[in-house]
């Protein structure tokens, strides 16, 4: 493994929100295509992309988890639709100036709040 690609990963191989925000910005950058990438035109590619992964699902029906059913060719080009959306995801946030992993972990804070374990109906505890 390059030391390039220890510096991307976390410890148990995992990428890290920021390490896509500055892969996303250099590959970018490297394209000029920075100027294209004004927030409204990354949501409505990011709208785009989410109509993708959704012509995925379109005519399956309810699935079981971890698509047991599913052939390996269709679960990568899910996964590739899947990074497509959380590229641009990723890309919007930072040109909004948004910290996405840290608004994220506020709105989970914010739905604990909204939504108390003990007013949960599902809650075997």
């Amino acid at each position: 493994m390059s030391s390039v690609r220890k510096v991307e990963e976390d410890r148990d191989g995992s990428v890290s929100l920021e390490v896509l925000r500055m892969k996303m910005a250099e590959f970018s950058k490297q394209r000029n295509w920075e100027r294209f990438h004004s927030p409204r035109n990354l949501l409505l590619a990011l709208v785009g992309e989410v109509g993708e992964l959704s012509e995925i699902f379109q005519w399956k029906g309810e699935v079981p988890k971890g698509l047991p059913e599913w052939e390996e060719d269709e679960k990568k080009h899910l996964g590739e639709e899947l990074s497509d959306v959380l590229l641009y995801l990723v890309r919007l946030s930072d040109i909004c100036g948004i910290d996405l992993s840290k608004a994220a972990l506020r709105k989970l804070e914010l739905n604990a709040i909204k939504y108390p374990l003990h007013k949960s109906t599902d809650n075997n505890n």
